[in-house]
């Protein structure tokens, strides 16, 4: 990821993102040109997609793709591969969501660490987020985070699923055989 060097008020990012023929992401004043994906990466977005829109078709929720932005307080606007708000306060902006429950990244070379460090800081902002979902491209490896309240206060607690696993997204209660999610993925590098 490379940033547009500038300071950019979250109004500027709106109104070139509304104006831009290419994705861009937005933290605290930097612009940054989203990267080509592979087709192991659109693969395993699009199954997740389908496994969630199924389960979550008839609940009030909806789930949304790589096109609509996620943004916490004017901090950051993300665009995760997907995500799944089922907040009606939701309903009332087409291109940003400000309280999803569960957001999913597919992990490429070059925005792995972003996603795994800085990008799950913002997100964890969210009090809306009960899970954070990283999905390897290079082997079969799920990294669910989830956020836990109990009489201590609140923690984030990993669970990893790999080959062979059923990955439960307990967030919106699905558990699903870590090869359907890995479905026609090739691996390749």
């Amino acid at each position: 990821m490379i940033a547009i060097p500038s300071g950019f008020s979250p109004e500027e990012y709106l109104s070139l993102e509304h104006d831009n023929t290419v994705r861009h992401e937005y933290q605290r004043g930097l612009v940054y040109a989203m990267a080509g994906g592979s087709d192991d990466h659109d693969e395993l977005s699009l199954n997740l997609i389908e496994l969630l829109r199924e389960k979550v078709r008839d609940s009030g929720c909806s789930v949304r793709s790589g096109n609509v932005k996620v943004n916490y307080a004017d901090e950051f606007f993300y665009y995760p591969d997907a995500f799944v708000t089922c907040d009606p306060r939701d309903r009332s902006d087409r291109y940003v969501k400000r309280y999803p429950k569960l957001i999913a990244e597919v992990l490429s070379p070059s925005t792995k660490k972003f996603d795994c460090t800085d990008k799950f800081e913002d997100y964890r902002q969210l009090e809306s987020l009960e899970e954070y979902v990283l999905i390897s491209q290079d082997e079969m490896r799920v990294e669910c985070r989830r956020r836990v309240k109990d009489g201590s206060g609140e923690r984030w607690e990993t669970v990893v699923y790999g080959a062979g696993d059923r990955v439960m997204l307990q967030s919106i209660e699905l558990e699903v055989a870590s090869a359907e999610l890995y479905r026609g993925v090739s691996f390749r590098r």
